[in-house]
């Protein structure tokens, strides 16, 4: 497969991501913000989600290949006795609440994409798919409060805050952003390269 050719998209298992773990965690330190480092403990909070994901009900992953590992999106469903929207601030919209109850939100935790990618769609490629492989009808993610630069990509994809969660571990306040299925846009160039949720 040439540099240009479309990625291939992939499932995993729970079993196949945990082993591929090594190789995920190098795409994450190559896919940060040119310039910067990821340290040790950034690594090991990327391993830590990524173990905690795993023995979710539901987990699924995606892979993006061309010559090599471009990018990964995970995450699980949001079903009905999920602790998921503990912590959130105020009720829950009604038609969140509805959907929840009827099992068709799924949380995306992270995507992460390969800067050479960033440009040729590939985000919104694993988003969809991710979805599609669930037959959900919302999308629902966790951002820190003071990444703008997130909220921003994924406002870019359609999505929207609909209020504030706040857990006892990490970030202290996160919002929670949302995407109707039937109402995502497509991605400027270059946006949502690198998401990192925080879910504690």
């Amino acid at each position: 497969m040439s540099a240009t050719s479309p990625a291939r998209l992939r499932r995993l298992s729970r079993w196949q991501a945990e082993g591929m773990r090594e190789d995920l965690a190098d795409l994450y330190a190559e896919s940060t913000t040119a310039g910067t480092d990821v340290d040790y403990r950034s690594r090991e909070d990327f391993f830590r989600r990524l173990a905690e994901d795993v023995r979710q009900p539901g987990f699924g992953m995606l892979i993006a290949e061309t010559t090599t590992l471009a990018g990964c999106a995970f995450g699980f469903p949001v079903g009905r006795g999920s602790s998921w929207w503990h912590g959130f601030d105020g009720p829950l919209p009604p038609d969140v609440e509805h959907l929840t109850a009827s099992g068709r939100v799924f949380s995306i935790t992270a995507i992460v994409v390969h800067p050479r990618e960033r440009d040729r769609g590939l985000t919104e490629r694993l988003q969809k798919r991710l979805f599609a492989d669930h037959q959900v009808s919302l999308g629902v993610t966790l951002v820190d409060r003071a990444d703008e630069y997130a909220v921003r990509a994924f406002a870019a994809l359609g999505w929207r805050q609909i209020g504030e969660l706040r857990r006892p571990t990490g970030p202290a306040v996160l919002r929670v952003l949302a995407l109707d299925l039937g109402n995502a846009r497509s991605a400027a160039p270059g946006q949502l390269g690198r998401h990192d949720s925080t879910q504690g």
